[in-house]
């Protein structure tokens, strides 16, 4: 049994982009020989054969990140960025490990790999957006990859179904910046709410300051709060993508909030 850790590019949004794309080349050619000349024509070909070439360059895109997240593909960014991640994390003998946004279970079951002595705790709202991805996949995902030190729940972010200082260890890959209609440093806290004295945190997502304000601001906020060798670890420029995919896939404030409470 192999796991199936999935894709963040769902299959479906680009067999979508490929139809409108097809439908719209489609009706420019129609146009171009059913209309007589005139100006609505050229609008209306105008109109067709722009979209056509938006959605044409949209597709393109999303194909290359696709491929290059993929697990199977040739790149494997998503399994590079998953075993970066885990470098980063100190899990001692019985730790409890509070991984969030577990989506596919791909860094819970990495990290109860490295750390079979531990518990790992991936917790998920698996909604539509992300349809594939749910708790038997990651239960799944568990099985095809011997580990047996992992458990999946549903759960939420925004507000964590868990008392304070509950786990040795937090973590988390490219989710908060998913979250809408609420502030992310508050999101950040309520993460942070439930880690232990002397715990460490480890997440990863898109910082930059229209998703979270002045990030370095929230991190000298921490360090005045206790919270020790807080850091922003830059994973764009050569740790897990080079500059050019981050901006090709626009991940470039890409980075690891890394910190011990």
């Amino acid at each position: 049994m192999k796991p199936d850790y999935k894709n963040w590019v769902p299959k479906n949004m680009l067999y979508l982009l490929a139809f409108f794309t097809l439908v719209s080349c489609i009706i420019t050619f129609l146009l171009m020989g059913l209309l007589q000349t005139g100006a609505i024509k050229t609008i209306l070909i105008s109109f067709f054969l722009l979209s056509s070439i938006v959605l044409a360059i949209a597709l393109i895109w999303m194909i290359r990140m696709y491929n290059a997240f993929s697990y199977d593909g040739k790149r494997k960014l998503s399994k590079e960025i998953i075993n970066g991640i885990v470098n980063y994390i100190e899990v001692e003998n019985d730790a409890l490990v509070l991984d969030v946004g577990c989506g596919s279970g791909a860094l819970t079951i990495a990290i109860a790999k490295r750390y079979p002595s531990a518990k790992i705790i991936g917790i998920d709202r698996w909604g539509k957006e992300y349809g594939s991805y749910n708790k038997k996949l990651c239960e799944n995902n568990a099985k095809a990859e011997n580990v047996n030190n992992v458990e999946f729940k549903k759960g939420d972010a925004v507000k964590l179904d868990f008392s304070d200082e509950y786990f040795d260890v937090v973590t988390s890959n490219y989710v908060y910046h998913n979250i809408t209609g609420i502030n992310r440093q508050k999101l950040l806290l309520e993460t942070l709410r439930v880690l232990k004295k002397g715990g460490i945190f480890v997440i990863h997502d898109i910082f930059s300051e229209s998703k979270y304000g002045d990030i370095h601001i929230f991190i000298n906020k921490l360090k005045k709060m206790g919270y020790e060798d807080v850091q922003l670890i830059d994973t764009s420029n050569g740790m897990f993508m080079s500059k050019k995919e981050a901006i090709m896939y626009s991940i470039n404030n890409s980075a690891i909030l890394y910190g011990k409470k």
